[in-house]
């Protein structure tokens, strides 16, 4: 999964995740395109209208290029008649029927990379709790992309040859330990959107693919990423909650589709082929 595409579904997972922990009706976000010197709000949640769906809001102007220019959450009671803001953006605003939104950046490095919206239809006060609710959401997305950024990093560094010093070394080690604990978690995760944003997380984390056409089910690659994470086919089992013949079973099905005959050689194939971190 490339940079843009794994960003681009945190944005949409963490509107969802906006929404539900500020109550806000309506959530709106989007990246900094690269090269630019603007966020393209690409992803909406709540929208009745498409008013907002491909907006470049360049730094500076409006709310939420206020937030990328300060680097900072910024809010508004009335949208329209706010004095705080530039008004390049009141059509679409309007036609979206919003009045108080809050805009929070991401940022990642000391460099903003996104904005994440909430609005509601009517002109009233947005608290420190809905505002404190918000920024939370946004540094989780920070995390993520920071860790996606470290992944894919060290996995162009291992395609390059480039031996990877100690501190790389452990930093990577930590990242396929991430990787197999999450996948070994969302199964068992009966909320299908929160299973879907552990598997997204788990897509952060592998680098993008080196090509081949190799596709294991779900379960073998469960039981593979937790074979690269140095567990045995007995701590596996007790990892996934599978019986050990099972666990064997996934890991023989892996190693015939990537035309391995080890353990060691399938987890190698794996990471070739971007299928593990």
């Amino acid at each position: 999964m490339t940079a843009d595409a794994a960003g681009a579904v945190e944005i949409r997972n963490a509107l969802v995740r906006l929404r539900r922990a500020t109550g806000l009706p309506v959530a709106f976000g989007g990246l900094v395109e690269a090269g630019r010197h603007h966020v393209r709000i690409s992803e909406l949640n709540g929208a009745a209208t498409l008013a907002l769906s491909g907006l470049p809001v360049s730094s500076g102007n409006g709310l939420g290029g206020r937030a990328v220019a300060l680097a900072r959450p910024c809010a508004v009671t009335d949208y329209s008649s706010s004095p705080q803001i530039s008004h390049e953006y009141d059509i679409p605003v309007a036609t979206e029927g919003l009045r108080s939104i809050l805009a929070v950046p991401v940022v990642v490095r000391r460099r903003v990379r996104g904005v994440l919206y909430g609005a509601l239809r009517t002109a009233q006060p947005l608290g420190d709790r809905t505002l404190d609710a918000a920024m939370v959401v946004a540094r989780d997305v920070e995390q993520a992309l920071a860790v996606g950024d470290e992944a894919r990093s060290l996995a162009a560094a291992v395609r390059a040859g480039q031996a990877p010093d100690a501190a790389a070394g452990a930093a990577w080690e930590q990242v396929r330990e991430a990787h197999a604990a999450l996948r070994a978690l969302a199964p068992r995760i009966a909320d299908p959107v929160l299973r879907a944003e552990l598997l997204d997380a788990c897509d952060l984390l592998t680098p993008e693919p080196a090509g081949g056409e190799v596709r294991l089910a779900p379960r073998e690659l469960d039981v593979l990423a937790c074979v690269a994470a140095g567990a045995t086919n007995a701590a596996a089992s007790e990892r996934l909650g599978l019986r050990p013949e099972t666990v064997k079973s996934y890991l023989r099905s892996a190693m015939r589709k990537l035309g391995t005959h080890t353990r060691g050689e399938a987890v190698a194939a794996a990471r070739r082929t971007g299928l593990l971190p």
